[in-house]
């Protein structure tokens, strides 16, 4: 089996890359593929799912990852959904129970610093100087629903802990953080949803 990852940025590409090993068996090959933002991904994304419906082996998936950004999560759900139905490709959410699919939608909510907040052990490990009660502090223990902004609460945690004193650097931090995570205890929603739909396809009997 393989995977191909289409994503928003380089950043997310980045944590994929510490992710995946540790969620796909060495048998499922990949390939992560970074768009240049949001827009970018959006406006290339049916072009490029009807060059996959062209050609694409019966045991090859493709996962579209994209960030919230505090829009109307099922909105831009239904937009993804449309645009690989409209190539022609079967999408999870369309097929019927128990069938094969083609793409798996994931929403990351709303950014993907939500996703390292649902693992403070994690930024902890990487950034030895972040207060250990950091966990227990109401406003982080929902990591998709932190206010102001999940890259900008990253940012002022790490900042007030001495570290990435010129502003957060994405895709260094995402780097040094994913490099820490453990996918089976995350406690961001939306990083479950997108690590059980990762199961979903590595233990299908369907190709």
């Amino acid at each position: 089996m393989h995977l191909e990852f289409l994503v928003e940025e380089a950043s997310l590409e980045s944590a994929l890359t510490q992710l995946l090993p540790k969620i796909l068996p060495s048998t499922v090959t990949y390939k992560i593929h970074a768009f240049r933002g949001k827009t970018d991904l959006l406006a290339k994304l049916p072009n490029r799912l009807k060059g996959y419906q062209a050609w694409l082996p019966p045991d090859w998936k493709i996962v579209i990852l994209i960030d919230e950004d505090r829009e109307d999560c099922l909105k831009l759900k239904q937009q993804l959904e449309i645009m690989a139905i409209s190539s022609g490709l079967i999408t999870k959410s369309s097929c019927q129970k128990d069938k094969s699919f083609q793409v798996l939608n994931r929403i990351v909510v709303e950014e993907l610093e939500a996703w390292f907040f649902g693992d403070v052990e994690a930024i902890r490990q990487a950034y030895p100087k972040v207060s250990p009660n950091l966990a227990n502090q109401k406003k982080y223990r929902e990591p998709d629903a932190i206010k102001g902004g999940t890259w900008e609460a990253l940012e002022r945690v790490l900042r007030n802990a001495g570290y990435h004193q010129g502003g957060l650097e994405k895709y260094k931090a995402s780097s040094e953080i994913s490099k820490y995570m453990n996918p089976e205890s995350n406690l961001s929603k939306s990083f479950k949803v997108f690590y059980q739909g990762l199961l979903e396809i590595i233990n299908s009997k369907q190709v």
